[in-house]
């Protein structure tokens, strides 16, 4: 048996790996694991190349045992191997330099970057961040003894040769008193799923009953006979690991499943993502339905990193909006542990979210393209994620182009070179700019819709939360092109043509009513305005500004109306008056001060009815008022 001190030029190592990656403690398992896992490749990898003749590499698989009575956790595989040398070169000498160079760069820090094990090679010493004493027995493929290393979280060790016989390496855990979480079955389950449910090597925890099918002579009554399996926590070949040609529907919907077995609704669509150059990616990315909340739908992309579980924290990796999409990418080229920080900056990462953002658009417009009518049927479900891309990447802006959609009130749908193509003719005013004419509630701007397509007009329904950003760059990259919704002026004024209204009343009549008016109704909330328009239309109109609704609506979802100030300010209406509507006559010719208050009250309240503005004692006064001038 021989001793010795680890080199390392700090007193003792082990509490200070403790106390810097304490709170990320439980992925030593995946550290682990993720070692197995290579040890076993390398075997088969040497197999092939007729480097391992004398060995059969068989059907390997990985074991994790807990023994709670003797407090240890142990990681069995039947890989590689080490021969003594070997342990004492890659485990005292290499693993230790990474762990010097770890602790210099750290030691003066407070623990909050704690995802860096792997980056300095620390996969190994992990052990120590919840075990006291760790012991490695392990054979190499190669005919020599088989070598025993002990240490107990200090940097001594001691090495001899062991009795093992079957080729692999056996980590045994010593879990501390403090750790004692990673003695508990459910725990260990739990980690292994989490990070290795797609590991390419089978891994084995415990033993599972499974039911066999009944004798064809059994009984109703008689209970199916049973037997004892091995436990394999993991799918050694997802979805994502084989090419999209064997693959059906069904297999895509299952591996879905699979990733979310908490979701009911099957996806709408999916992206099998697959390339080796500039830089190696797969995965499977699906289009879930989609609600108008982007925030709770994040997080649901897992990354990969050789199928080893990294992070579902996919930003700066993933394009932002699409982050509210799921599935899987897996990729050798994303370090395993690294900050944030350090991948939003990195060459390779920055190349991947470019590439799957042009993947996602050439699918879109193939999907589209290929089946209109289906993935018109499927637009309100998808485009939260397609309108965001738009306002956040050029690039995605330019392809989408090519099958983005602009949905009317009436259920058709158009590409943004067939709507301009289809109303550029009733829809361009006087100095010859075309007017979108949209609305972001059916029912609540009912009225308003009705009257616009009275008029021939044809009305958009656009009602993302996003939408009021998106309008200024689609305005932005589209000269002479104007968004206006329905309820923001009079039918008359939406689209100003030529043709000038003459009002009935004169200046001086005018000048009266209006003084009348701005007196009855409440100042705080509304601007009254007189405009000579049909006198079929509405007495009174309310209607909210274009550019001040918009930029209150780009503040409450970031940005936008922030810089003037108007994120705080309180809802602000204009009252448009009709002075050719009979009713605005009597109301000015209406003698008693009582009845005249009470003509304008009823008429606002219906014109706030019709904006949805009627409630509370609002409404309560206006039942009443109504009920009293029908008696």
């Amino acid at each position: 048996m021989s001793k010795g001190t680890i080199n390392v030029s700090v007193e003792n190592i082990f509490p200070l790996i403790k106390k810097f990656l304490y709170s990320d403690h439980e992925i030593f398992l995946r550290e682990l694991i993720s070692n197995a896992t290579d040890a076993t490749l390398k075997l088969k990898h040497l197999a092939n190349i007729g480097e391992a003749n004398d060995v059969a590499y068989g059907n390997p698989k990985i074991e994790v045992k807990v023994d709670k009575e003797n407090k240890t956790l142990r990681i069995i595989d039947e890989g590689i191997g080490m021969t003594k040398d070997e342990v004492e070169k890659y485990i005292n000498q290499i693993a230790f330099s990474g762990a010097e160079e770890f602790i210099e760069k750290y030691k003066d820090k407070d623990g909050d970057d704690t995802g860096i094990i792997g980056h300095f090679g620390l996969g190994f010493y992990s052990s120590f961040m919840v075990a006291d004493k760790v012991e490695i027995i392990t054979k190499s493929f190669k005919d020599e003894p088989a070598a025993h290393w002990v240490c107990d979280g200090s940097p001594n060790f001691t090495l001899e040769e062991a009795d093992k016989e079957v080729r692999g390496t056996e980590i045994i855990l010593h879990i501390s008193e403090d750790e004692t979480e990673f003695l508990e079955e459910g725990r260990i389950r739990e980690l292994l799923v989490k990070y290795n449910k797609f590991m390419p090597i089978p891994i084995k925890f415990g033993m599972k009953t499974e039911t066999l099918p009944k004798p064809e002579d059994a009984k109703e009554d008689d209970p199916a006979p049973t037997k004892e399996v091995e436990n394999i926590i993991n799918n050694p070949n997802p979805a994502w690991t084989k090419q999209p040609v064997d693959l059906k529907e069904e297999d895509y919907n299952g591996f879905y499943r699979e990733l979310y077995p908490m979701q009911f609704e099957e996806p709408l669509f999916h992206i099998h993502l697959n390339v080796d150059y500039p830089f190696n990616l797969t995965g499977i990315l699906y289009f879930p339905k989609m609600t108008n909340d982007m925030n709770i739908q994040k997080d649901k992309i897992q990354l990969y990193q050789n199928q080893v579980f990294v992070t579902d924290n996919v930003e700066g990796i993933v394009p932002e909006f699409l982050t509210m999409l799921r599935g899987v990418i897996d990729s050798p080229d994303i370090p395993l542990n690294v900050s944030r920080s350090y991948l939003q900056a990195d060459g390779a990462v920055k190349k991947i979210s470019s590439y799957i953002t042009r993947k996602v658009a050439d699918k879109l417009k193939t999907l589209f393209n290929d089946n209109r009518e289906d993935f018109e049927q499927k637009w309100n479900d998808i485009k939260v994620v397609i309108e965001y891309g738009m306002l956040t990447e050029d690039k995605f802006f330019d392809k989408a182009q090519k099958f983005a959609l602009y949905p009317t009130v009436d259920g058709d749908y158009f590409t943004f070179e067939e709507l301009q193509e289809k109303i550029k003719e009733n829809q361009t005013d006087k100095d010859g700019k075309l007017v979108v004419l949209y609305a972001s509630n059916k029912d609540e701007q009912h009225s308003y819709i009705q009257d616009a397509k009275d008029k021939g007009y044809e009305v958009l329904m656009l009602d993302s939360p996003i939408i009021s950003h998106l309008l200024q760059k689609l305005e932005s990259s589209n000269e002479n092109t104007s968004f206006v919704r329905v309820d923001s002026e009079p039918v008359e004024n939406l689209i100003k043509k030529d043709e000038e209204q003459i009002s009935k009343l004169s200046d001086e009549e005018k000048e009266t009513l209006k003084t009348f008016l701005t007196e009855t109704v409440p100042s705080e909330k509304f601007t009254v305005q007189l405009e000579a328009m049909d006198s079929k239309g509405n007495p009174f109109v309310i209607t909210e500004p274009e550019f001040m609704r918009r930029m209150k609506e780009m503040q409450k979802t970031g940005g936008g109306g922030g810089m003037f100030g108007m994120g705080n300010m309180p809802e602000m209406y204009n009252l448009i008056v009709n002075t050719n509507h009979e009713l605005v006559s009597e109301i000015l010719n209406t003698k008693t001060q009582k009845k005249k208050e009470r003509l304008v009250n009823q008429a606002l309240d219906l014109a706030k009815l019709s904006k949805n503005l009627l409630k509370g004692e609002d409404m309560t006064a206006f039942i009443k008022r109504s009920y009293e001038m029908i008696k």
